[in-house]
């Protein structure tokens, strides 16, 4: 079967059993507290945690989906048979359990009629693991008694501990409950050899997770402890890369459909094989595959959050470019492949394909200008170090924090050359260059808006033009977020009696129609005269509710918060943790008017703006 195929086949299994298909949300989470969507369930989380009604919403409380995912754990694992940046979870969904409901029977059944009847798998090669109880939770023996009454003999039925059969929660708090995982044995020519070799062993990958079933009946709340969820739901997902290997009798997915046509154009740029340069093949097709897909969601390359993972896979993908010996602007086209592959499932990244390989070939651009100097540089500090006392294997933090702020080598990247040199960077100095360099950077921002607040500052110098103009420093975010995509943020900002100065992340400037946009933007919220709402409220609690914040490490325990909102409708326009003051309604602002722009640093932009009273 192809990925189409299977892809598909789960979905129509599931139709039939009358759940609805519920299409792919968004990479980017509206739960702020995480970076980006990493299971199934995230899109559901509120349903599960029964704050919401599926019945009203969906019709029915069973659901199944494909959806797209992203996580950021195993990076450094990406060139093995099983790990991948961007991946597709296929899962099913029972969500409370009134008389059509089911779970852990219902779950299991399901699950080995699909793999079993619908894709022909052996049965006899399925090993599962149960959770064997923690934290006052006991032991699943339900499952264990399940799966033995559905053919798995004894043997073939293993126990594991939290880390591995307790999942979740996504964030900081929210559902979860104890897991039973469905291991395929892929044989032993895959194996150890070890006697006691089975799921999860550490040694090899003979046995390879296809399905996690999720047996979702707690709900651990922000003082780590876990309640009883007020309804027990089912939240399954399978690792659908994984499931295609197997489908397709291959190795891993890099064998598979979904990559060997990135596979085979990294062959003919580079002039070498895949058998002989496997890793550095796997990571350039892992990485600008899952490159492709965060630019399709808007997010560009930056110093923070979502920009920064995006531009740590860009530039490790350009180094191993560089490794195999392609020439300048070998990603478009690999770009190309995955826009390809994809288009039919995901259109969105066929709508978005102009924008994706702009994004692509500036950064290409801009690193290669730097990455040959940065590279000597690393051999310099490396040849150095040899030449030093034994045992000095270690390169210093401040080095690395050069490398990342005169060549923009992220952290990560120069481990990785550091590791090849067998040699290892000083983490924690690094950090500690990196937080001196931003307490140097904020040196008198202090006197400044920016999300600290007026508290530090002297009241007597603020007016009600400032006032308004600190208000509409707020649209003005809020708006170049809504044209130029959710990376836009904040990097400083000054306001005087007559202007607003706005400092953003941004890596070009603006055109004429997207100033318009923004301007226009502005003097439509203006217009519909919003209220600003003021609230107090836990850090957390800020953040999860989607507040925009900006150096956190300056914000105490309970903050304010400011919301933009339509008192009509409820709709919020935008949301920030700032310490104000700020107007009561956007209407007493008058006309909002671009003055300037343009760049403030390398990748910040600056906006500078009056309104038509001031």
């Amino acid at each position: 079967m192809n990925s189409s195929e299977i892809r598909q086949a789960f979905l129509n299994f599931f139709q039939k059993k009358k759940h609805k298909i519920i299409p792919s949300s968004s990479l980017l989470p509206p739960d702020t507290t995480v970076l980006f969507t990493t299971a199934g369930m995230q899109q559901f989380s509120l349903y599960l945690e029964g704050k919401k009604n599926p019945t009203k919403d969906f019709g029915t409380c069973h659901l199944v989906s494909c959806q797209k995912c992203f996580r950021t754990d195993d990076i450094d694992e990406i060139g093995d048979d099983t790990h991948h940046t961007f991946f597709e979870m296929l899962g099913n969904w029972s969500i409370g359990q009134d008389e059509s409901g089911y779970f852990k029977q219902g779950a299991i059944k399901y699950a080995l009629e699909f793999l079993v009847n619908g894709l022909k798998l052996d049965k006899n090669r399925f090993w599962v693991t149960i959770f064997k109880g923690n934290q006052g939770i006991l032991k699943d023996k339900e499952s264990e008694k399940i799966w033995r009454e559905q053919g798995i003999p004894k043997e073939r039925i293993k126990e594991f501990g939290e880390e591995d059969n307790f999942w979740g929660p996504v964030g900081i708090t929210g559902p979860c409950g104890p897991c039973s995982e469905i291991y395929y044995d892929r044989g032993k020519k895959f194996g150890c050899k070890e006697e006691n070799c089975g799921p999860n062993c550490p040694n090899c990958q003979r046995f390879i997770e296809i399905w996690n079933l999720v047996f979702m009946e707690y709900l651990k709340n922000e003082k780590g402890e876990f309640e009883l969820l007020s309804q027990k739901n089912i939240d399954t997902g399978i690792g659908f890369e994984r499931l295609a290997a197997i489908l397709q009798n291959k190795p891993s997915a890099y064998e598979t459909d979904l990559f060997l046509p990135i596979i085979q154009k990294i062959e003919k740029l580079s002039n070498k094989k895949y058998e002989t340069e496997k890793k550095s093949f796997r990571i350039i097709a892992d990485h600008i595959r899952g490159s492709v897909f965060l630019i399709s969601e808007g997010i560009l390359p930056s110093n923070i959050e979502q920009g920064y993972i995006l531009r740590r896979l860009l530039r490790r993908v350009i180094r191993y470019g560089k490794v195999l010996g392609t020439k300048s602007e070998f990603l478009t086209p690999l770009a190309q492949k995955v826009i390809e592959i994809y288009k039919d499932v995901y259109p969105e990244v066929l709508s978005e394909q102009a924008d994706i390989l702009t994004v692509i070939q500036n950064e290409e651009e801009k690193f290669e200008k730097t990455l040959e100097s940065g590279e000597k540089r690393v051999r310099r500090i490396t040849k150095t170090l040899q030449y030093k006392i034994k045992g000095e294997d270690t390169i210093s933090g401040q080095e690395a924090f050069n490398l990342y702020q005169s060549y923009g080598f992220p952290l990560e990247l120069t481990e990785e050359i550091a590791k090849e040199k067998g040699l290892r960077v000083d983490k924690e100095g690094f950090l500690e260059a990196q937080k001196k360099h931003q307490e140097t950077s904020r040196a008198g921002r202090e006197k400044k808006f920016g999300g600290h607040g007026i508290d530090n500052l002297k009241l007597r110098t603020y007016n009600l033009q400032v006032t308004k103009l600190h208000t509409a420093t707020h649209l003005l975010q809020a708006a170049l977020r809504k044209v130029l995509g959710k990376e836009v943020r904040q990097m400083g900002s000054d306001i005087n009696e007559e202007r607003l100065r706005f400092d953003f992340s941004f890596y070009r400037k603006l055109t004429a129609k997207e100033i318009k946009k923004v301007e226009d933007l502005v003097n439509q919220k203006i217009q519909q005269d919003l209220k600003v709402k003021r609230e107090e409220m836990n850090y957390n609690e800020a953040i999860k509710q989607g507040a925009l914040s900006f150096f956190k490490e300056k914000y105490p325990e309970i903050v304010t918060v400011y919301t933009i909102l339509n008192p009509g409708t409820g709709r919020i326009f935008s949301k920030e943790i700032c310490a104000g003051p700020h107007i009561e309604k956007t209407g007493k602002l008058g006309n909002f008017k671009v003055v300037k722009e343009e760049s403030s640093s390398a990748e910040v932009r600056r906006i500078k703006a009056v309104l038509a009273n001031n």
